[in-house]
């Protein structure tokens, strides 16, 4: 026996919570099921004749709420977000920077920011929520393009992410490609509450 969180959804599914895991349950019944509640034992069942069954010492709390009709979600913080607020602060990449274009076209596909440094340089900026070896390739693909047209070459590259695989840092700089962790927030200009040294 332990404290334990039940739910029952209107789609039929029962799941059983502990406190110490963010989202998966501790086991669940998915629907098609049914419920039968007696005084002390939940059992539920679904067609397949398998059964769950809750023993109930105590209650501590219950209750039902409606939901209503589900807008479904929307994420803050993707790639394309990213993308859009770093566009905006470029020079969150260096001093005296400016962007070309977004999303600047390639044969394989465009590469999310092009830029200039403050020297005039290219700069092809790759941007990812989670930086992993794969966004590297893809990047270092892209570089190998761009710096065969004589307009843009050389093009230089960085690879920009929330956060950054050792295993992709590490590729990147073996081939000449700056790494760079994007603060999402502190690009959307709000500051975490959090108190910082430096």
């Amino acid at each position: 026996m332990a404290q334990r969180l039940l739910l029952i959804k209107a789609d039929g599914s029962v799941s059983i919570h502990s406190d110490d895991r963010a989202y998966k349950p501790l086991n669940w019944m998915s629907p098609p099921c049914w419920l039968i509640e007696d005084p002390d034992i939940w059992t539920v069942q679904n067609k397949a004749g398998e059964k769950l069954i809750i023993t109930l010492e105590e209650v501590m709390h219950d209750s039902k709420h409606e939901l209503g009709p589900e807008p479904g979600l929307q994420k803050d913080g993707v790639e394309a977000d990213l993308q859009k607020l770093l566009a905006e602060h470029v020079t969150t990449l260096g001093e005296g920077w400016t962007l070309v274009r977004r999303e600047f076209p390639t044969a394989i596909g465009p590469v999310d920011l092009m830029c200039r440094d403050s020297a005039g340089g290219s700069v092809a900026v790759e941007i990812k929520r989670r930086g992993e070896i794969d966004g590297v390739e893809q990047l270092t693909r892209y570089l190998e393009l761009l710096n065969r047209d004589p307009l843009l070459a050389p093009v230089q590259g960085v690879f920009a992410a929330q956060q950054i695989k050792p295993q992709a840092r590490t590729l990147a700089e073996d081939r000449g490609i700056r790494c760079v962790v994007l603060d999402y927030d502190a690009l959307r200009g709000i500051e975490p509450d959090e108190f910082r040294l430096f």
